[in-house]
Parts: C-alpha cells; sequence; structure tokens
C-alpha cells in the first residue's frame, strides 16, 4: 500500500444550503458537535498521514486561511486562490493540479462528517487503488445507512466494484461520501474555467475506469442547517 501524501480540499463553495448560518461565514467552519467541518475533514486526513493539503478558497476565504494557521504543525498548507472566479468542484481541480505533487492523490468535501472504523477508510481506499483499473475511487455508503441524506442515492456498484449511474435518473443504492481519489490523468481536458468534477467522473465510468468501495462506518450528510442538530442527536451529543 502506497498513501497518497497530498490531499485537495474542496472549501471554496458558497454554502447556500447552509443559509442562514453561512451568511457570516463559510460552510467548512460550521460546527459539529463543537468541532469544524474542516476540522473533522483534517482530523480524517491526519490520523491517516496525509501531510500536504492543497485547499482552494472563495466565499469568506480570509476566515479559512486564518483558520488553516493553526495546522501548519501538521500540514504542508497549500491554497489554491479562487477568490477572483469560483471554478465549481472540476474547474477548481484543474487550477489546483499544479500544486498537487502526489499521483493518485486524495480529493475531499468539507461539508460531511465521517465516523471512521477500526481499519482507517483512507487506508481502505490506498489499499484498494489498482492504477491498472481506476483512474476514480470513490467512498460510497449504502443509502440506507446516508445519515440526513435527501432525494435519492448517486450511483449502482457492480460486482467488480465498478460505479455506474445509466439510464434515467432514480433511486439508486449508493450515496457518494464525499472522499475520492483520482489519477492526476483523468483531471484534464477542461470543456470551461467553471464546470462540475461529473465531467471526469462520465469519463472513468465509460471507460470502466470509475470504481467505489463501500464505507463500514457511518456518515452523515450535513449540508443543510437541520442536520447539524440531527446528526448530534444521532452521534450521541446534547439533548
Amino acid at each position: 500500500m502506497t498513501m497518497p501524501g497530498t490531499a485537495m480540499v474542496m472549501a471554496a463553495g458558497k454554502g447556500t444550503r447552509m443559509m442562514p448560518l453561512t451568511a457570516s461565514k463559510p460552510k467548512p467552519l460550521v460546527e459539529v458537535a463543537g468541532t469544524t467541518l474542516l476540522d473533522h475533514v483534517l482530523d480524517l486526513l491526519r490520523g491517516a498521514g496525509v501531510g500536504r493539503i492543497v485547499v482552494n478558497v472563495h466565499y469568506f476565504a480570509d476566515q479559512i486561511e486564518q483558520h488553516l494557521e493553526r495546522h501548519a504543525d501538521d500540514f504542508v498548507v497549500v491554497i489554491s486562490d479562487e477568490r477572483d472566479l469560483l471554478r465549481d468542484t472540476g474547474g477548481g481541480l484543474i487550477k489546483a493540479l499544479p500544486l498537487i505533487p502526489d499521483d493518485p492523490f486524495f480529493c475531499i468535501n468539507a461539508d460531511n462528517w465521517f465516523a471512521d472504523t477500526p481499519e482507517h477508510a483512507l487506508e481502505r481506499m490506498a489499499r484498494a487503488w489498482d492504477p491498472a483499473r481506476m483512474d476514480v475511487l470513490m467512498l460510497v455508503v449504502p443509502f440506507a445507512r446516508a445519515g440526513n441524506s435527501q432525494g435519492q442515492g448517486d450511483f449502482d456498484l457492480d460486482a467488480k466494484g465498478r460505479l455506474s449511474r445509466e439510464g434515467p435518473k432514480r433511486a439508486r443504492p449508493y450515496v457518494w461520501t464525499g472522499i475520492q481519489m483520482l489519477a492526476k490523468k483523468v483531471v484534464c481536458d477542461p470543456p470551461a474555467e467553471v464546470f462540475s468534477t461529473n465531467v471526469f467522473w462520465n469519463r472513468a465510468i465509460a471507460a470502466g475506469r470509475c470504481h467505489g468501495i463501500v464505507h463500514q462506518g457511518d456518515w452523515f450528510d450535513v449540508g443543510y442547517p437541520e442536520a447539524i442538530t440531527m446528526t448530534e442527536a444521532a452521534l450521541g451529543y446534547g439533548g
């Protein structure tokens, strides 16, 4: 197993679903059980031995940068500055790619709450990574165990571990956790400055190179205000 040394942390979004909590702070600095979403992600990365983080910033960028200063002893912190233009997830990866030395690398959204298992999920992903078969490896969770999840699942998962979502939009059995490993070669040929990572995923799915690994622990979507108290209750905080 070779653990990627770098993780891209997606922290630039405006967090509109989290209003009014994000009227004066960025979503990654919203707290669950007394810990910011960003610190929760960094705890996960620290536990896996990841030493370099590339963090994109746009909305309340100064607050994110100031908050990251307290982690300077644990990580090499590199900022991918999107103050001039919020580029969405795909465009953000294209801009940040020159700052990412590792191949593959982790990419993590800062809007989920993740309960790990004795075998660290990022270590499981690194162990499962096979460059001969994969360009994308996502950590997914069964829809039935996706805490606070709204709408439908994201992907189907076949017996060989390949993800797909062919056909009309419908309920699917697996939800993406916001955690993935990416080969650098898949982050290419941007269709515009602003676009979604879905472009990269669709290419990998078409080539049979988008795979999934099922998370064995708890996972919660905390993208909207009500989900915070729901998550805290599920974790046994408060009340």
